[in-house]
């Protein structure tokens, strides 16, 4: 499975302010950092604010930080929220002559439950090492 450049993004997006010394960051701050549309950086923020991930203050000195501890995101929920669809198979569009017998789909499900438990056993904690951390504070 690979995964949009929004759930990527997000990635990043979540790995830096867990990782940052700064109290605030500014969207145009990470869009810089990630070569990365200022729009798209905001809908993507604007979700993790939506789910509580990340709290944003508005105004000139505003920002936004990490709004829980990392230990409490586990990585399958981050792919949960910014996957458009975690549907592994479209069988509609065109409709496949093949789905009243496939067996496929269902075989790509039980990949996909896979994938997303073995996710759920790590937290943006798990994922912060020394190294990371010491090339988030260098940017």
């Amino acid at each position: 499975m690979q995964l949009t450049k929004h759930t990527d993004y997000a990635f990043r997006i979540l790995i830096y302010l867990a990782a940052s010394d700064k109290e605030l960051c500014k969207i145009q701050q990470l869009a810089d950092r990630f070569d990365i549309s200022k729009s798209h950086v905001m809908k993507i923020v604007n979700k993790l604010v939506n789910k509580g991930w990340v709290t944003s203050l508005r105004g000139k000195n505003g920002g936004i930080h990490l709004g829980i501890a990392a230990e409490e995101i586990t990585l399958d929920k981050v792919v949960v929220l910014m996957e458009k669809t975690l549907n592994p198979a479209n069988c509609t569009q065109p409709l496949c002559a093949l789905r009243s017998a496939c067996q496929l789909k269902d075989i790509l499900l039980q990949a996909q439950e896979q994938y997303l438990s073995h996710l759920q056993q790590f937290t943006l904690a798990d994922i912060l090492d020394q190294d990371t951390v010491d090339v988030v504070r260098l940017m």
